[in-house]
């Protein structure tokens, strides 16, 4: 077959697959369908390879060319052009040649005629004839029609959307095929992404948009804001409007517009495997590789062709990408949107450079969008340089189980501090760990709070974490619903994260993997690193979890000590985290070798070629002659087979007689033809395969490999070599001195009027709290709170800073005044307050008449009304919480006629 030959073969089939019938023109009868393409079919200027009818008129051209010609198929346009511009012979209808395809047996070009500055694009395959049908009836184009975006109005919109939306608009105007919007973590992605879509929708006109995520979590975070969305333009929420549907299963309705998918379900769902919801819950953060080998590749699928979406929005897309997931994206003859808080220079190259929103964390909060954080560390002696235990009995733990037995050294082990929680468990480190956090937590990270703030444990592996979760309950002295465990391999992890996210319990998660990156909990307020990562991007993905903003209502519905916005977080480092090393990508890159637990999720999402699947076989018969008798009955008892089996079925998927017996079997047929030992095959594999579908099953093989059991180490005590604020800390603290500096700039004006109002007399002090409390909202955008701000001037400057009971409001006069220079020493307002009402009381009760008890508590109210108000009027005693003592008819019985003029002398006496 000469090359020409077999590119014509490869494009016949395509052709067929794609529901177009193929005529010679010989054998001419354009009705003969709603797609005909006719071979070599004659014009005024030559022959057509292929001339495409439609309802029995031509429409659309096919240029074919061998595959070594490829390289310059763009040169080919200009023959497409000419046979479009040609008269077709023998057609007495009306007609215009609107489509033109370039084709060799490996890339296939099309263009669009009708688009204004029409340019030809690579697709998947040919359009099925229906779409090529459905686009004449409309006539539009989706690419004319985003040439005509209307304003968009950016009211609700924080400025950083704006930016990204108006900046999505011209990219996609200009018909750029691929779009990155990169922008921290908390400043509104996914709301940024919605509002497009609508925009593509309802102006573009497409049919249906593809949002894709990474796991199931995060696909029911996204369909919960595309319900909640509304659009500026339209009082209906977005549901009303269009159909929105997350996939859980292989069926994709075709009378929605927006499909929530994870990729590794839409790569199973074109792979044309049957999956269950298990699939959603791997993140690809967990999967190295997905070997390209394998031979059920993506292929075209008839129920859901190239052209089904008309745009992919992929979420978290610095990680899904690349390699076997990139075939999702590029099956779909569709614009890309990528959505990232942390691109790498891989994800800039895949999106062309083409970066539509660059908004860093950094910036976003110094806008108020994020809050930045404080990073306090613990460093232990086993923790920092490991531990050596002498040859002696020692306790072990399998590791699955938990079940402890003692057992002989062989000989000393030195263990190192990497070791730990893997090999070698010392309770005593993790311990300390604890009780350092737990002794700091009042008294340096968040001392004006009565309850532990929302705080997230990262750990190791799910053992480690079980470990963490009993030591967090018997340091705090609490039980088991303030600790809690979110991982995928939890009970109700969903349940869980809800109630983390929205109760007062748990008050501490520890997680794995599942809530370290995407996920929402907004009132995390503390992140302890009890594990390594060596990813940049993965770390500064999960620092993430912390930097989302909350308003002080939202706050004290979960943590009720919270006094004000949240303004910050903390990053308690045990492991030194914030220190090591990091490298640009975590994942999805090629390795020379895969571990068998990246063997198994390789065969759960969709892998059966005959190197995965016998590396996988070799691995099992290694691990089967490694395991106990015990622990092979163990197993035969979880999985339901031995390990031998599982390994036998898989190698057998590959052996020709066993493939042949089998189809012989099935088929009774003595010689099967290659099409029934294909189907034989595919049985095999997919009983040998069905097995690691399910997670449990590859969690308990993971575990018996990783290791049959843990040493533990009840030997070495652990000890504290420092815990203390990072001294790089204070590149944070500078930053916001020097925002609220800025800020004291830029309304200088409205501060020298209220130091006026304050200074003349107490009567204007109303008028001076009301401007107080504007230019503290105006503070508050920022993400800056009085709380924030007195703790970093103590970190700064804590000679001259003294702790105190905050009164918020109030303390920013005296924080304004000392940053301005006014005073040399900073002190909350309500001790200067309490400092004059004592002297006061002390000079009024030391005459003949004495104040009462019930004088003084109606005083007492009142000193506290001042440190928050500034003044009192006689109004106020009428409102809470005087209105609780009898208010100001009760206040003029018990101080008699001088009522007032005892006001005054307060209002004077506190605040001098």
């Amino acid at each position: 077959m000469t090359p020409e030959q077999k590119a014509r073969k490869i494009i016949d089939e395509k052709l067929l697959t794609s529901g177009w019938i193929i005529q010679d023109v010989k054998r001419l009868n354009p009705n003969a369908a709603v797609g005909v393409a006719v071979r070599e079919f004659p014009t005024d200027t030559g022959p057509v390879d292929y001339a495409l009818f439609v309802n029995g008129a031509p429409v659309g051209v096919i240029e074919a060319k061998k595959s070594e010609e490829g390289e310059n198929i763009t040169t080919v346009e200009g023959q497409s052009s000419r046979y479009a511009n040609s008269t077709f012979k023998w057609i007495k209808c009306d007609y215009k040649i609107r489509f033109a395809y370039e084709s060799t047996d490996k890339l296939t070009r099309f263009t669009d005629y009708n688009d204004e500055k029409y340019r030809s694009r690579t697709v998947f395959s040919f359009h099925r004839p229906e779409t090529l049908a459905s686009l004449i009836r409309r006539n539009d184009t989706i690419r004319n029609n985003m040439k005509h975006f209307p304003e968009f109005d950016g009211t609700g919109f924080r400025d950083c959307q704006i930016v990204a939306i108006k900046n999505l608009d011209n990219s996609l105007t200009e018909n750029k095929p691929r779009a990155l919007v990169q922008m921290a973590t908390g400043a509104g992605k996914t709301f940024t992404a919605i509002t497009a879509a609508y925009r593509m929708l309802k102006f573009g006109k497409m049919n249906r948009i593809l949002f894709l995520v990474d796991t199931k979590s995060l696909g029911e975070q996204a369909e919960r804001e595309f319900l909640a969305y509304r659009p500026n333009d339209d009082n209906r929420s977005f549901s009303e409007i269009y159909g929105v549907r997350r996939l859980k299963s292989s069926y994709i309705p075709s009378d929605v517009q927006i499909c929530i998918s994870t990729i590794q379900r839409m790569y199973s769902i074109l792979s044309g495997e049957e999956t269950d919801e298990s699939i959603d819950e791997i993140s690809l953060e967990e999967v190295t590789s997905l070997e390209r080998k394998s031979p059920k590749e993506v292929v075209y699928n008839e129920k859901y062709p190239p052209e089904f979406f008309d745009c992919i929005i992929v979420d978290e897309c610095h990680r899904s990408i690349y390699n076997v997931w990139n075939q999702v994206l590029e099956y779909f003859d569709a614009f890309i949107v990528g959505l990232t808080a942390t691109p790498d220079k891989r994800t800039f190259a895949y999106f062309n450079q083409n970066i539509v929103s660059e908004y860093s964390r950094e910036q976003a909060i110094i806008d108020g969008v994020n809050v930045g954080e404080d990073i306090f560390l613990i460093e232990t002696n086993v923790g920092k340089n490991g531990a050596h235990i002498m040859k002696q009995l020692i306790e072990s733990r399998n590791r699955m189980s938990r079940e402890k037995r003692w057992k002989q050294l062989d000989e000393d082990v030195d263990y190192k501090a990497s070791q730990l929680d893997r090999d070698i468990v010392n309770t005593s480190q993790i311990r300390t760990v604890i009780k350092t956090f737990k002794e700091n937590l009042y008294t340096k990270l968040f001392t004006r709070r009565k309850e532990v703030p929302k705080t997230l444990i990262f750990a190791k592996t799910d053992s480690h974490a079980d470990d963490i979760i009993q030591i967090v309950r018997e340091e705090f002295g609490e039980g088991n619903e303030f600790c809690r465990k979110v991982t995928y391999s939890a009970s109700n992890p969903e349940t869980v994260l809800a109630e983390f996210r929205n109760s007062y319990y748990p008050r501490i998660a520890v997680t794995v993997d599942m809530i370290a990156t995407g996920t929402d909990v907004k009132p995390i307020e503390c992140l302890i690193f009890m594990r390594d990562v060596r990813s940049k991007n993965y770390f500064e993905q999960m620092k993430g979890r912390g930097t989302r903003t909350l308003g002080k209502d939202d706050l004290q519905k979960v943590s009720p000590s919270a006094t004000d916005n949240k303004d910050h977080f903390v990053i308690v480092d045990a492991v030194g985290v914030t220190k090591s090393k990091k490298t640009e990508t975590r994942t999805l890159e090629r390795k020379p070798t895969v571990s068998m637990k990246e063997l198994m999720l390789n065969v759960a999402l969709g892998a059966k070629d005959e190197d995965t699947l016998t590396s996988l076989a070799n691995r099992l018969v290694r691990l089967n002659s490694q395991m106990t008798m015990e622990e092979r009955k163990e197993f035969e008892e979880n999985i339901g087979t031995p390990a031998g089996k599982l390994a036998e079925a898989l190698l057998n998927a590959f052996d020709e007689e066993v493939i042949k017996q089998t189809a012989v079997n099935t088929f009774q047929a003595a010689e099967p033809d290659e099409e029934q030992l294909n189907e034989a095959q595919k049985a095999l594999i997919a009983d040998a395969v069905k097995p690691f579908y399910d997670p449990d099953t590859r969690d308990f093989i993971e575990n018996i490999r990783r290791s049959h059991e843990q040493i533990i180490d009840n030997v070495n005590l652990d000890t504290v070599l420092f815990a203390d604020f990072d001294s790089e800390q204070e590149k944070n603290v500078d930053r916001t001195i020097q925002t609220f500096h800025e800020f004291i700039e830029v309304n200088k004006d409205e501060i020298i009027a209220l130091r006026i109002i304050y200074n003349e007399s107490y009567k204007n002090r109303p008028m001076a709290i009301e401007s107080l409390k504007k230019l503290y909202e105006k503070l508050k955008n920022k993400g800056i709170t009085v709380e924030r701000l007195w703790d970093c001037y103590a970190i700064k400057k804590p000679d001259k800073v003294k702790r105190g009971t905050m009164a918020q409001l109030t303390d920013l006069i005296s924080i304004i005044r000392f940053e301005m220079g006014y005073t040399d020493n900073l002190q909350p307002f309500a001790d200067k307050v309490n400092y004059n009402f004592m002297q006061w009381t002390l000079r009024r009760n030391a005459g003949a008449v004495h104040f009462t008890e019930e004088q003084m508590e109606w005083l007492r109210l009142i000193k506290d009304h001042i440190i928050a108000s500034l003044s009192i009027e006689p109004d106020d005693l009428d409102l809470n919480p005087f209105d609780h003592k009898g208010g100001l008819g009760r206040f003029y019985e018990v101080f008699g006629d001088s009522y007032e003029e005892l006001l005054m002398e307060m209002n004077e006496v506190l605040v001098a």
